[in-house]
C-alpha cells in the first residue's frame, strides 16, 4: 500500500462539501472514490518481464498469443492506466503515484518497438492496434499537459509521430476505421469496428491539434464508417457490415461513436442524448454480463469487457452536451458505478483478478470527465454532413479550455 494512503484520503473527505437528497448522494464521495481508486491502480503495478519494480499494468482477456498475454494488451493496458493516474487528484498528491505513471511512460516506450507493435496486422485478429490507440492517448495527453520528464521528451515525440502513421498505415482499405478482427484479411475491405475506430478517431483529432501529420483521408474515411454504421434507431452495431442491432446490445460502443462523430463534424447533441437515454434504459443488460464467463452471449450479444468501456465513453458523452443538459445524466452515471463498485474500492467487470487495473482505470476517468480539459474537434472538409454543429459551436467541458 502507498504510503500516506490514509492521510491523504483523510484531507480529500475533509475537504468535501455535504450535499442534502437523494439526487445528490453519491457527489461527495467523489473526491475520496477517486483518490482511493487512483491508490489502486498504483499498488497494481506489476511485471510480466520479471523485473524487480512493477512498471506495467497488462490488460487481461481471453485472448493469448504464445500462451501470454499479448504486448498490445499490456501497453494498451498501461496507457489507460497511466491516463487515468495521470488524471486523478492522486497525481499530484503523491509521489508514489506519479512515480508509478512514469514506470509506466518508461514500458510504453521502450516496448513500441516491439514486432508485435509495428505497423502491421497479423494472420485474422490481431490486437495491437488497442496498443496503438490507447499509447498514442496517452502520450499526447502527457505531452499536452507538461508531465513528460525532460530526459524522455524527445523519445515522447517520436512515438507519437510513429503512432499517428501506424493508424493511418493500418486503417482498414476503402471502408475505413479500425477493427481488431479482419476475417478477409489485413490487405482487403473488412468491416470496422466502432467501438475500436471511435477512440482511435479521438486520438488522431488530438494529435492533429498538436501539429502532427495526421492524413485527412484517413480520418475523413472513418468518419463515413461510423456514419453508415448507424442503425435507423441510431444504434450502432458490432460493424459496419449493416447489420442490425438492438439497442440492448448496441449502449455499450454507441455513446463513444456519438462522440467520435460529434467531435469530427458529423454528429449533433441530441444524438448522443439518444446514445444516453438507451445507455441509461438498457443498462441493466449490461450489467447482466459484468463479472461473467465468456464473451459475446445472446440475445443481444454482449460481453463483459464493454462495461466499463461503455461507463468512460458515457462520461465524456455527457460532456458533449450544452451545459444545461448534462448534470441529470451525471447523476445517473454516478448512481451505477457505485452500484457495481468493489469492495477494494475499485471496479471489474471480468473474472479476471487482474483485469480491476482496466476497469478502475476507466471508472476513475469516468468520475473524473467533467473536471477534463476539452478534447480536439476535427475541421471537417467542405463535403462533411452540413447539417452537423458547425465545430465552433461544438459543446465543450464546463472546463472551458481548448487548448493544448
Amino acid at each position: 500500500m502507498i504510503k500516506g494512503w490514509g492521510l491523504l484520503l483523510a484531507a480529500v473527505v475533509a475537504m468535501t462539501p455535504t450535499t442534502s437528497g437523494d439526487d445528490d448522494a453519491a457527489a461527495p464521495h467523489v473526491p475520496a472514490a477517486m483518490m482511493r481508486a487512483a491508490v489502486l491502480i498504483a499498488d497494481m503495478q506489476e511485471s510480466l518481464s520479471g523485473r524487480d519494480v512493477g512498471d506495467e499494468w497488462p490488460y487481461e482477456g481471453v485472448y493469448r498469443v504464445g500462451g501470454q498475454i499479448p504486448i498490445g494488451y499490456r501497453i494498451g493496458g498501461t496507457a489507460l492506466c497511466s491516463l487515468a493516474l495521470l488524471h486523478s487528484p492522486a497525481y499530484a498528491a503523491s509521489a508514489e503515484v506519479a512515480t508509478a505513471v512514469e514506470r509506466g511512460l518508461g514500458f510504453i516506450l521502450d516496448h513500441l518497438g516491439d514486432d508485435l507493435m509495428s505497423a502491421g496486422f497479423r494472420g485474422t485478429y490481431d490486437v495491437r492496434g488497442w496498443g496503438q490507440i490507447y499509447a498514442l492517448t496517452f502520450l499526447l495527453e502527457a505531452r499536452a499537459t507538461e508531465e513528460v520528464p525532460k530526459s524522455r521528451r524527445a523519445d515522447v515525440d517520436n512515438a507519437i509521430t510513429r503512432l499517428v502513421a501506424a493508424l493511418q498505415v493500418t486503417a482498414i482499405p476503402k471502408v475505413g476505421g479500425w477493427a481488431y478482427s479482419r476475417r478477409k484479411g489485413y490487405d482487403e475491405p473488412n468491416p470496422a469496428s466502432p467501438f475500436m475506430t471511435a477512440p482511435a478517431l479521438l486520438a488522431l483529432f488530438e494529435a492533429a491539434r498538436q501539429g502532427e501529420d495526421v492524413d485527412r483521408d484517413t480520418v475523413e474515411l472513418a468518419l463515413g464508417a461510423l456514419v453508415s454504421s448507424r442503425t435507423a434507431s441510431g444504434a450502432v452495431p458490432y460493424d459496419s457490415s449493416g447489420s442490425d442491432e438492438r439497442w440492448p446490445g448496441a449502449i455499450g460502443r454507441t455513446p463513444a461513436v456519438e462522440t467520435a462523430l460529434l467531435l469530427g463534424g458529423r454528429g449533433h447533441p441530441d444524438q448522443i442524448a439518444t446514445a444516453l437515454d438507451a445507455f441509461f434504459e438498457h443498462w441493466s443488460w449490461l450489467e447482466q454480463r459484468r463479472r461473467q464467463n465468456g464473451t459475446h452471449k445472446a440475445p443481444y450479444g454482449v460481453a463483459p469487457y464493454y462495461f466499463f468501456y461503455a461507463h468512460y465513453y458515457a462520461a465524456l458523452a455527457i460532456e458533449m452536451l450544452p451545459a444545461e443538459g448534462r448534470e441529470g445524466y451525471r447523476r445517473q452515471l454516478l448512481a451505477r458505478l457505485f452500484e457495481v463498485q468493489e469492495e477494494s474500492g475499485g471496479w471489474n467487470d471480468r473474472v479476471f483478478e487482474r483485469s480491476e487495473n482496466f476497469g478502475t482505470a476507466m471508472s476513475l476517468m469516468a468520475l473524473g470527465a467533467p473536471g477534463q480539459r476539452s478534447p480536439a474537434r476535427w475541421i471537417p472538409a467542405p463535403a462533411a454532413n452540413t447539417d452537423a454543429l458547425p465545430a465552433d459551436d461544438a459543446p465543450a467541458n464546463e472546463s472551458g479550455t481548448d487548448g493544448r
